[in-house]
């Protein structure tokens, strides 16, 4: 069984490498070499044994606790080249691949015991996701 859980936040970012000059950026990355910004939307699947006392697989108040911590304390209204570590150096760009990659590492490992994380997918806009399985 599993269960996933929808979550929306706006953030902005830019395709843009520092260690390049602004026209080798314009040619690699057109108009997205400049910040715009997106209404995300992350799915985050997790799959469990059903407890049979609640018929349920998570706790849906903790499953969210997380998320909220990782997902959205994190990114909502964010500009991802300079807010996340991550990608403050400029290297990796905060692209859909790297934020699904990202997310699903510190969901993982900070899930419930007994319960695991199948995906993380992450969508830009209704044309464009990544999604993540942990393996990279």
């Amino acid at each position: 069984i599993s269960l996933t859980r929808i979550l929306r936040f706006p953030a902005t970012h830019r395709m843009y490498r520092p260690d390049w000059s602004a026209d080798e950026n314009d040619r690699a990355f057109g108009p997205v070499a400049a910040y715009h910004g997106h209404e995300y939307e992350c799915r985050v699947t997790v799959t469990g044994p059903v407890d049979p006392r609640t018929g349920m697989i998570v706790d849906l108040a903790a499953l969210d606790d997380v998320l909220s911590r990782e997902v959205l304390d994190r990114l909502s209204g964010k500009q991802l080249n300079t807010d996340l570590p991550e990608f403050s150096s400029g290297r990796p760009l905060p692209t859909c691949e790297a934020l699904a990659s990202i997310l699903y590492s510190r969901i993982a490992s900070r899930l419930p015991s007994g319960l695991g994380l199948m995906r993380v997918r992450l969508a830009e806009d209704a044309t464009l996701y990544a999604e993540s399985t942990g393996d990279t």
